[in-house]
């Protein structure tokens, strides 16, 4: 295997908004022996060599002999350590999902996290339609935490589903997450994905819009909006500004926010955080006011502030986390639009929210994909 045709196949599809963004998704290679994965925080876009982790693939499958700590925190400490202590060679974090790809019986694992996918995905619909859409080699894995919960919730499912298939599934889509897709060639890969978007697709009534895109940066001396961009850089740092036609659907009052008001899978919580700002305020003032009481209530400062008629801005600490924020809140949009062909958003509940939040392996992998 070439380290390279991993890196290109990566760079394939993290170069492409439609599939993954900012430090989002994951891809591997393995062998009998060892499991190249890509490192936490990452980009698929610009991944190389370097970007990958090599992994002992004994030392994986023995985690599944032990038992873990109850306690979540406890728990997801400790599979950590495990799988550090797994690598090769190198210090780099291996991808949370790394004893997931190890699993999937195939040698190439490519995760994503296509919009058009998780409009199936995080819909009222989605089980149901999934069903009617997917005949074979396909399953369905409902909500749950990623990392070691995730796995061993899939390796279950792949079990059974052997049992009663005789064969493996080359396509596992996961309930307000995204997608794992397996093949033993790059060609293949390609070929279940062409085969994933084309079958949703058909299903879809409406695309979004966002053919007159407007993006301003508070770098790039704004047209407009100084106000409101000195007030956000003061609060946080860096703040960008987006609006288009398809975002206004979004942002005229607050019932039609409602669909882009929380968070679709743990991607738009890492870099576009989970309890987004909707106010009606229009003056700096005003808006300082709402953005003190939402961050009372929710107990995190918001990443993005959508003002009523106006548009999205982002805050955050650096100009990339800033980008990456708009990015994926335009994410949330795709996504809102497409669970219209399947009965509506359906967000992550809770609990699964809050997991995200308090997840120091998702602090990591924002710190390292935003710097």
């Amino acid at each position: 295997m070439s380290i390279e045709k991993l890196s290109e196949l990566s760079r394939f599809y993290g170069s492409n908004p439609e599939y993954t963004l900012a430090g989002g998704g994951n891809t591997s290679f393995k062998d009998e022996e060892t499991l190249f994965v890509k490192a936490s925080g990452f980009s698929l876009a610009d991944a190389t060599a370097d970007s990958f982790v090599k992994m002992d693939r004994q030392a994986l499958n023995a985690i599944w002999e032990k038992a873990y700590p109850a306690s979540s925190e406890e728990r997801e400490k400790e599979v950590l350590a495990d799988l550090m202590a797994a690598r090769k060679e190198g210090d780099k974090r291996p991808s949370v999902e790394a004893l997931l790809h190890d699993i999937i019986p195939f040698s190439y694992v490519v995760h994503l996290h296509p919009a058009l996918v998780n409009g199936l995905c995080c819909s009222k619909n989605g089980e149901t339609a999934f069903k009617e859409i997917f005949c074979e080699d396909t399953l369905w894995i409902p909500s749950t935490n990623p990392g070691y919960i995730l796995s061993r919730l899939v390796k279950t499912a792949l079990d059974e589903y052997y049992a009663a298939q005789k064969k493996h599934p080359s396509v596992i889509l996961l309930q307000n997450h995204g997608i794992f897709a397996g093949a033993d060639t790059i060609e293949g890969i390609k070929r279940v994905y062409d085969e994933v978007m084309e079958k949703i697709g058909a299903k879809i009534i409406r695309k979004p819009d966002f053919s007159d895109e407007e993006r301003i940066s508070a770098e790039e001396i704004p047209r407009k909006h100084v106000d409101i961009f000195a007030l956000l850089k003061e609060i946080s740092g860096y703040s960008s500004f987006m609006n288009s036609r398809e975002i206004a659907r979004y942002i005229k009052d607050r019932p039609s926010f409602y669909p882009v008001s929380s968070a679709f899978t743990p991607d738009h919580i890492v870099y576009a955080g989970s309890d987004p700002l909707f106010t009606e305020a229009n003056t700096p003032e005003t808006i300082r006011t709402d953005w003190d009481k939402h961050t009372q209530k929710t107990g995190r400062a918001a990443k993005i502030i959508a003002v009523k008629g106006l548009g999205v801005f982002s805050a955050a600490a650096t100009q990339k986390a800033a980008f990456f924020a708009l990015d994926l809140f335009k994410d949330t949009v795709k996504v809102a639009v497409y669970t219209e062909s399947f009965a509506g958003p359906l967000f992550m509940t809770q609990d699964k929210i809050d997991f995200i939040n308090n997840w120091e392996v998702e602090r990591f992998r924002s710190g390292v994909s935003t710097k």
